[in-house]
């Protein structure tokens, strides 16, 4: 068994071994503008905090340091996302058949641009419209000052931008278990109710605990399930028998 699985295992071995490298050198990049992304990064909250409290603090000493090499590589993550969809691709194709091998460079590119527009999304509508509910609570209703530590702010943020970027991968994962015909639009028609639990299940898990972010993370999302019953009865459309059923 284990010499039938090593081939496999060898080219697992490969396929990480670039997505890392890339990942690495990618990282060093964006260590050296670590300060430019930074910026990026602190604007949404910068732009919902007092007058009073618009400087950002660390706490520990080891915090500014790690914080950029947190966002470089976070940075890095993100510019090798096409070379990781590829390297994923290349992993699975010998079980493809020739016809489904092309689709290598539609996979690479939508799933890219789907993590890319979750990330956006999230950036420019969730991201905002969170932190000043959040920070308005906190100052307007019970008159704190707020003392924002970059290293906390960091990780939250980063945590926000991914799980958006992931849960945007929902009809990039539909086409492809569809096109391998591991399910079909009757499956997710009937798994509809359920899907939505677990939508909002996950979105209150990854994003603050207040309803608005979670309904601006779990309403796309159900969107997306809508788009991605069209997929699947594109890709791999189920059976009238079964349909009817």
């Amino acid at each position: 068994m284990f010499e039938e699985l090593k081939p496999h295992l060898i080219e697992l071995r490969k396929c990480l071994f670039i997505s890392i490298c890339s990942i690495v050198i990618m990282f060093f990049v964006c260590f050296s503008f670590n300060e430019y992304i930074l910026d990026i990064l602190k604007s949404p909250v910068e732009a919902v905090l007092p007058e009073v409290s618009k400087q950002i603090t660390f706490v520990e000493l080891q915090e500014p340091l790690f914080t950029a090499m947190k966002v470089s590589f976070f940075t890095a993550f993100i510019i090798s996302l096409p070379i990781i969809f590829w390297q994923f691709w290349k992993f699975v194709s010998p079980g493809l058949y020739d016809n489904e091998k092309k689709l290598v460079i539609p996979f690479v590119s939508f799933a890219s641009i789907m993590f890319i527009l979750g990330a956006l999304f999230c950036y420019f509508i969730v991201i905002p419209l969170a932190f000043k509910f959040l920070i308005d609570f906190g100052v307007k209703t019970q008159d704190f000052k707020p003392l924002i530590s970059i290293g906390l702010y960091v990780g939250f943020f980063t945590k926000l931008i991914i799980a958006f970027g992931l849960a945007f991968e929902m009809p990039v994962i539909t086409f492809f278990f569809a096109k391998l015909g591991l399910i079909d639009d009757a499956f997710l028609r009937k798994h509809f109710r359920i899907s939505v639990l677990i939508i909002f299940i996950f979105s209150a898990m990854m994003t603050p605990p207040d309803m608005i972010s979670q309904f601006l993370m779990a309403v796309p999302l159900c969107g997306l399930y809508g788009i991605s019953i069209l997929i699947a009865k594109k890709i791999n459309p189920a059976k009238v028998n079964e349909d009817d059923a």
